[in-house]
């Protein structure tokens, strides 16, 4: 029997994140919708929908060999590279304010046993309630307060509620079991999904640049750049020009590139990055 990798994708507000950021690691994900097993054009990879709450009591029975949660690295989320956060909100106009205010009162979340030590943590006495999801719609009629996670806050607000205090952060990791990284085989494919995943993740938010410049200008052009590593410069066809190459973060090239010009580069090209493997 061929070796095979169970591996684990965070099914709700992850998946589709997740299934982009596979594609830009070089595997193609196609989830249907009413599968839990999305297929995969990598016959050594078999995938599986699972909350990311799930994800690590499924890896740690050795039901899947790894999977990405959101519990607790690998970065990223829906729209950008943030950190999501598990929220404490409640209705705009309900007049509460702080967690102590919800004293006797019914608090929504699927971050169960987290909720009840932060209440704890504070004195508060409140009963935690497990929600199955659309936490948002809970308050007021099923829940005084919800504990969800967000990211922008933005699903929140159209629900017309506020957040008063952040519980904690979350990061996406990549989890392996025990017995998988036991396995040899397994190991190294569980490394190269890592190695290529974290080389999309950090291509994320950095661009490419590749320009040409006459030598005599070469230390001032090199002078302008921030690069990830020494840039590459190749001798072109003109033994005047060179050409350079490097990465930088795409925040920076709009400030980069006027400069390079000034310094007299010539055939700027700016382009995106699919993975940066350092």
């Amino acid at each position: 029997m061929a070796n095979k990798l169970r591996l684990g994708i965070p099914k709700g507000s992850l998946q589709d994140a997740t299934i982009a950021l596979f594609k830009r690691a070089g595997w193609n994900i196609y989830a249907d919708g009413r599968s839990y097993f999305p297929s995969i054009d990598d016959p050594e990879i078999e995938c599986m929908l699972i909350r990311a709450q799930e994800m690590a009591r499924y890896v740690d029975h050795g039901v899947l060999d790894a999977g990405l949660t959101g519990i607790t690295s690998l970065t990223y989320s829906k729209q950008s590279r943030r950190k999501v956060r598990w929220v404490l909100a409640v209705p705009e106009n309900s007049g509460f304010e702080k967690a102590e205010d919800l004293e006797g009162k019914i608090v929504a979340t699927e971050l169960v046993e987290v909720s009840k030590r932060y209440f704890a943590s504070k004195g508060v006495n409140v009963k935690v309630e497990f929600s199955w999801g659309a936490t948002e719609v809970k308050p007021p009629t099923l829940a005084d307060a919800i504990v969800e996670v967000t990211e922008t806050g933005s699903s929140l607000k159209a629900n017309r509620l506020k957040i008063i205090d952040t519980i904690m952060e979350s990061e996406t990791h990549l989890i392996a079991g025990k017995k998988a990284m036991a396995d040899e085989w397994k190991r190294e494919k569980i490394a190269q999904i890592s190695l290529m995943l974290r080389g999309a993740i950090d291509a994320q938010s950095q661009v490419g640049l590749m320009l040409n410049v006459k030598r005599e200008d070469l230390d001032t052009v090199l002078a302008v750049l921030p690069a990830l590593n020494s840039p590459t410069v190749s001798q072109l066809s003109n033994s005047e020009w060179v050409a350079v190459n490097t990465i930088v973060e795409e925040r920076v090239a709009r400030d980069v590139i006027p400069r390079l010009k000034a310094a007299r580069a010539a055939g700027i090209v700016e382009y995106p990055l699919n993975k940066v493997v350092l």
